[in-house]
């Protein structure tokens, strides 16, 4: 299901969530890709920002933009260890980003199979391919002794 690439790219992704993490940020990352090609990444920085759309997607997807000087992202794939949210979710369908590969689900927020299932449910312009659960052990430990710290 999951090539090594795959797996490459999605342990890009939770180094940057890592280094979120090291900055009491949420430990989440994000990776983008065209053609094997990393072209975008992101790690959470809300609070660092002061921005709550900084998250690992959004950070990514504008990354990607900026490399690519295109608003649209055809033909790529985000890597991404958690579910994305509603935000992040129609922001990587406008992109027009092909395939979704996340870790782990988000069983508060997560738009994809958690709480909703939004690009099932509604008639967009766009189609991605969504694929979950590579490393989901790992994001899933990230978070949870990221979270237990806090306590």
């Amino acid at each position: 299901m999951f090539s090594q690439q795959d797996q490459s790219f999605m342990m890009r992704a939770l180094e940057l969530a890592v280094k979120s993490s090291n900055s009491n940020e949420v430990p989440v990352g994000a990776v983008i890709t065209n053609n094997g090609v990393v072209i975008g990444e992101g790690r959470n920085k809300v609070i660092s920002n002061n921005d709550v759309s900084a998250h690992a997607e959004i950070l990514a997807i504008r990354n990607a933009s900026e490399t690519t000087k295109n608003y649209r992202l055809n033909k790529c794939v985000i890597y991404i260890t958690l579910e994305p949210c509603h935000m992040c979710a129609k922001a990587i369908l406008d992109a027009r980003i092909d395939r979704l590969v996340f870790a782990a689900p988000e069983p508060k927020t997560g738009s994809i199979i958690s709480i909703d299932t939004l690009y099932d449910r509604l008639s967009f312009n766009h189609k991605i391919e969504v694929e979950h659960g590579l490393l989901a052990d790992e994001s899933a430990n990230l978070l949870k002794a990221f979270f237990k710290a806090r306590r």
